[in-house]
Formats: C-alpha cells, sequence, structure tokens
C-alpha cells in the first residue's frame, strides 16, 4: 500500500544540543510533508563541532529491537537515508535494514558523514572509512562533503583540483554503487570566495553544478540540512537539479541568516526563522549544466 505522505527512515544520531544531526532533520521534512521515523545511531549531550567533554551514547545494541519491532508492524519506506553512525558495526546493521524494507521506487540515500575541512570527525577512524565505502555500494544517492570523497576514493585532500579532475572523483564514487552522486563544498580554484555543489546522474550522463558564495563562518549542521532538502525535494517529485537549488538556497539562506547575529557558530544556524521559507516555490534557478 502506498504511503499517502511520504515516509522515510532517518538512522542518524540525536545530539541535545547544537542544532544538528535529527535535530535538523526532522524538522526539515516534516515542513517538506515527510513523515520522519527516526532510528537513532547514538545519543550526544551535543554534537562533536566545537564542544568537548559532550557525552556520547552508542545505541548500536538497540537498533535491532527497534527494526525487530518496525518488521513486525509491516511498516514500508518510501526513503531510506542515513547519515552519522555511533560505530562500524552500525554498517552491517543499516546494510540488513536497506535489504529488509526494500521495495521499489524506493530512494537510499546515504550521507557519508566522516569528516570535513580536509579532517576527520573526533569519532571516525580508518575502520569506519572503511566500512562506509561498503555502505556506499548500497546507495542510490549519496551526499558526500570533499573531504568525505577524499577519504571513499582513499585519495588525498586537495583544494586545487581542476573541473575535470572533480568530475573523475564523481564517476569514481558512482561507479562503487550509487546512480547519483552529489559532491558538496568542491573548491573553486582561483574563486577564492566559492564554493561548488556538484552532482552527477549516470542514467543520462549529466553533470549539474551550482555554486556557492563563500560567507567567512562554518556552522554544524548545514550538511545535515542540505542532504534533508535533498530528500524531501526528490520525494515530492523535483527534479536533480531543482532539488540542488532548493537545498542550496536554503542552506544559503540559513547562512546569512545567522551570520547577522553574534551566536556562536558551534550552535549552529538559526534554522527556526528560515524553515517556512521551503514552502516557497523555487522562482529562480542558478543551476547549470556541467562541461
Amino acid at each position: 500500500m502506498q504511503n499517502s505522505i511520504p515516509r522515510v527512515a532517518a538512522i542518524h544520531d540525536l545530539s541535545g544540543f547544537g542544532r544538528a544531526s535529527l535535530t535538523v532533520i526532522i524538522p526539515i521534512l516534516s515542513t517538506l510533508e515527510v513523515q520522519v521515523c527516526p532510528l537513532p545511531t547514538a545519543v550526544l549531550s551535543t554534537h562533536t563541532g566545537g564542544f568537548n567533554d559532550y557525552h556520547f551514547v552508542d545505541l548500536t545494541e538497540e537498533m535491532i529491537p527497534i527494526i525487530d519491532h518496525w518488521k513486525s508492524l509491516d511498516i514500508t519506506f518510501d526513503a531510506i537515508y542515513s547519515g552519522f553512525l555511533g560505530s562500524p558495526r552500525q554498517v552491517d546493521i543499516v546494510i540488513d535494514f536497506i535489504k529488509t524494507f526494500a521495495q521499489p521506487r524506493q530512494y537510499v540515500v546515504v550521507d557519508p558523514v566522516m569528516g570535513d575541512n580536509g579532517k576527520v570527525y573526533q569519532t571516525m577512524g580508518p575502520e569506519m572509512i572503511r566500512e562506509m565505502r561498503q555502505l556506499v555500494g548500497m546507495a542510490d544517492i549519496i551526499t558526500p562533503n570533499f573531504t568525505e570523497a577524499a577519504f571513499l576514493l582513499d585519495e588525498p585532500y586537495s583544494e586545487s583540483m581542476t573541473a575535470r579532475q572533480v568530475k573523475q572523483w564523481i564517476i569514481r564514487l558512482s561507479e562503487m554503487g550509487p546512480g547519483k552522486v552529489i559532491l558538496t563544498s568542491v573548491p573553486e580554484p582561483g574563486r577564492k570566495k566559492v564554493s561548488a555543489v556538484v552532482a552527477y546522474d549516470r542514467e543520462d550522463g549529466r553533470f549539474w553544478k551550482v555554486d556557492c558564495t563563500y560567507i567567512p563562518a562554518y556552522y554544524p549542521g548545514t550538511g545535515d540540512a542540505f542532504a534533508s532538502v535533498i530528500v524531501g525535494s526528490l520525494l515530492q517529485g523535483d527534479s536533480l537539479p531543482i532539488a540542488l537549488d532548493r537545498a542550496v538556497q536554503f542552506v544559503s539562506m540559513a547562512i546569512r541568516s545567522t551570520f547577522g547575529y553574534s551566536n556562536p557558530s558551534r550552535e549552529g544556524v538559526l534554522l527556526e526563522k528560515v524553515l517556512p521559507n521551503l514552502r516557497a516555490p523555487v522562482t529562480s534557478s542558478s543551476y547549470e549544466m556541467m562541461e
């Protein structure tokens, strides 16, 4: 039976303070008229970006009983969307989840959360990177940032890559399994105040690109926001380039709205101020085909 409202299994951590992971994912997808069924991978007192001495609870042993109950209820999902994983063993759990709840016309979206700005996150390590490559192979869509792409491909992180080299990386990522690859935080050599989001659809061989104006601030959770808008937009029937535009515009607006205040950046973007904008149609498009 088709769900009257698109339903997503969101396999992410829950951070109590600092707008990231499920505290960002749930309101964004709900605003986009998508039902979110969270499967927490870990509970943290805060996210790991800019906080010390945070409390971390690994929920690996709790995930399986939750999944078993969902099985007994015969729940179906229009998308399975995974992000931050609390332990390498959780990769196998998520792979089994994907196999168990697979159905036609379903999106499997993997945000391979491992690091940013050329560095691995505190809770990640070589084993998680190896395991994440397996999970990427199960996905229809992946949304790595430039750092995570380097980890997945076992390549050195460099901000001076040509457009041709970026496309080669993306094709290699697609060859790992996913038909659509969306690469964020792509450096633009010679354009210091611009980065880009580049997407590839293997089905038609086209590359899409949206430029992002640089703002001198870093806010944790923006990757979660971006990927969540992509998921919700595609579930509502948007094309890949329109989903890119919608996600870039929303995250850019959230960053700009937050930058004008003096809030500590580690608290994340002021999501509550910009959520209503998700319901507005995309009135101007900035995407371009990448030759």
